[in-house]
């Protein structure tokens, strides 16, 4: 067996497995549809209040949020008013149980993904950021680390729409970007390319993470419009405290990116003797900069917060995905080597 034959094994693998947990976090919500809506305590509301002022990670909780959840077996003296099963289970212990299954699921097929990417380092002999498979690889590594760190602070709700990204993501990645490894062209044989190219991983995932918490976002504040909060709707965060904590996550990737984009002006001077060519890649990445700029600035002057600031963060992910996938795939220039 050959590195790169692991390498490819490992990322088949961590498909696999992110499905699963896909399919996990799917009975997690499903099953919350059963359980009677819950309503927070004030001194909770107030405690997460505090936090909102930055004085501790409870922010990022909502209601049965998981970190710290009934137990999952109710028996004799426990306080249930239901009589003790212990061969069936309660919605809440069934949400509960395949909730933290997605969460042990998303771990392993983590660990598989990073054995993948690390492999094909080794098998090409170079930082694997060379195509967009690579990327992509990477990319996905990167916002799936950052989901489980921040189900550590509980954000486990997020395990449904991150473990769908890192299915399709990777998913994409073996089947359509796929390529074998080989040298990389003249003009990546730079520390910029490895300064550059992975600044733009890091905030792509926090881009990926803002945007799905901004897409929650609306679907929460619609139903808490009309009324109809239920399911595993009712476990998530209030839509404001939503809405604060995708403003701090795409607030962090936004600096990140612009670095990304005077890196790789550094970077084309070296390699083609010009900081900027309006190459369609450039462009598209300029596209979104002023996108997220337009984002930040809104809600920093004009005070343009809840439903239309995160209308602005999806348009800014949709053109970051363009810029990755659509500008590869429809326009020829410079950055052609990173094609498929």
């Amino acid at each position: 067996m050959t590195v790169q034959y692991f390498s490819n094994l490992a990322m088949v693998t961590s498909v696999v497995i992110y499905f699963a947990a896909f399919c996990m976090h799917t009975v997690e919500w499903a099953s919350a549809r059963k359980i009677k809506n819950e309503v927070a305590e004030p001194a909770r509301d107030r405690e997460l209040a505090a936090v909102g002022a930055g004085q501790g990670p409870e922010l990022l909780e909502g209601p049965g949020s998981g970190t710290k959840g009934p137990e999952l077996v109710e028996g004799p003296g426990s306080g249930s008013d239901k009589p003790y099963n212990d061969h069936k289970l309660t919605p809440r212990q069934r949400m509960e149980t395949f909730g933290r299954l997605g969460l042990s699921f998303t771990l392993i097929g983590w660990l598989c993904a990073v054995a993948g990417v690390v492999a094909r380092g080794i098998a090409a002999g170079r930082w694997p950021l060379g195509n967009m498979y690579e990327f992509t690889t990477m990319a996905m590594v990167i916002i799936v680390a950052a989901y489980l760190v921040l189900a550590t602070m509980g954000m486990r709700w997020l395990g449904l729409p991150v473990t769908m990204l890192a299915t399709i993501g990777n998913g994409l990645a073996v089947t359509v970007f796929y390529v074998a490894v080989a040298p990389l062209v003249p003009s990546l044989h730079s520390y910029w390319f490895v300064i550059h190219i992975t600044a733009a991983s890091i905030s792509g995932a926090a881009f990926n993470i803002g945007g799905v918490i901004s897409i929650l976002y609306l679907i929460k504040k619609r139903a808490e419009r009309r009324g109809t909060v239920k399911g595993y709707l009712a476990r998530l965060p209030e839509a404001r405290r939503m809405d604060v904590v995708a403003y701090r996550v795409l607030a962090f990737a936004f600096p990140i990116w612009t670095f990304t984009i005077a890196a790789g002006a550094i970077w084309a001077q070296y390699a083609w003797g010009r900081f900027w060519g309006w190459d369609p890649k450039e462009v598209w990445a300029l596209v979104t900069w002023v996108i997220f700029a337009c984002y930040l600035h809104a809600r920093a002057t004009a005070g343009w917060k809840g439903t239309r600031a995160a209308v602005i963060a999806i348009v800014g992910l949709a053109s970051f995905w363009f810029n990755f996938i659509g500008v590869n795939l429809l326009f020829a220039g410079l950055h052609s080597y990173a094609g498929i």
